[in-house]
């Protein structure tokens, strides 16, 4: 009788604006510039220059008495020596500064099970998380540990919003690049934690999953919580339901959990 949630759907709920700019941040070395970057170039010295350079369609920024160079392509890291060397080829004794101005945009494709489809406009330093809450999350039925970015055909990584809410780990994020697409996939198999838990809700599953793994997805078990024994209850040949009593010692954790499985944690009786 107890209403239970998706596990994480509660994060994609009203989600702040403060997940979509992402323009105002520093952009890191690794940083790849393309056309319709904004290069902010000044040089003093033998030579007095201040200039807003935009890179056109061809990857090029055109500089007065140098010419066009071709910089797309180059990391942000690499920009401020190449600059230096084939300004350095007509003028000596200066210095140099170069930053980034405004940033192109580019266009994802986000597809699958996910709250709000289609194709997106987002800042070049949009990551795979920035789009996923771009697009509201996965939909109920979406997986929330399959996420899977496609470049080329391929897929590039594979994203467990599981590892960002349980161990906040996110260190399979990647940095979008021009007409990547975002495919999240029907949900895995599923089971509910519900009772006496930490955190009552359906959780999936990636693998096989034994009790004990499936009690930490849930934050564990609560004082209140009677640690004797559990009640799992199982569809069968997708007919009918059985309920069975597990003992919570080292078997009954090591107790296999399938698609559909219902783990009850009933309370500690009260004595009078």
């Amino acid at each position: 009788g107890q209403v239970l949630p998706i596990y994480g759907a509660s994060l994609f709920d009203n989600v702040p604006s403060t997940f979509a700019p992402v323009d105002h941040i520093p952009v890191t070395a690794d940083y790849v510039i393309g056309p319709g970057d904004e290069l902010m170039i000044r040089a003093w010295g033998q030579i007095d220059l201040d200039l807003h350079a935009r890179v056109d369609r061809n990857g090029s920024v055109f500089l007065p008495k140098v010419g066009s160079l071709n910089v797309s392509g180059l990391r942000y890291a690499q920009i401020e020596d190449f600059l230096r060397s084939h300004i350095g080829r007509i003028y000596q004794n200066f210095d140099l500064n170069v930053t980034m101005g405004d940033l192109r945009s580019i266009d994802i494709f986000v597809v699958g099970q996910v709250n709000s489809p289609g194709r997106y406009t987002v800042s070049a330093l949009s990551t795979l998380i920035n789009a996923i809450f771009a697009c509201g999350g996965p939909s109920s039925r979406g997986s929330m540990r399959d996420v899977q970015l496609k470049r080329g055909g391929k897929v590039v990584t594979k994203f467990d919003l599981y590892d960002l809410l349980i161990n906040g780990d996110k260190s399979k994020d990647v940095v979008l690049l021009p007409e990547d697409v975002i495919y999240v996939p029907p949900s895995g198999p599923e089971v509910a934690m519900g009772g006496q838990v930490n955190v009552p809700a359906v959780y999936e599953l990636k693998t096989e999953t034994r009790l004990s793994e499936a009690m930490r997805l849930a934050g564990g078990l609560p004082n209140t919580a009677y640690t004797g024994k559990v009640y799992i209850e199982h569809i069968v040949d997708h007919r009918v339901r059985s309920v069975e009593e597990v003992v919570l010692d080292a078997t009954g954790l090591a107790h296999p959990l399938a698609d559909g499985d219902i783990v009850n944690f009933t309370a500690i009786s009260p004595k009078f």
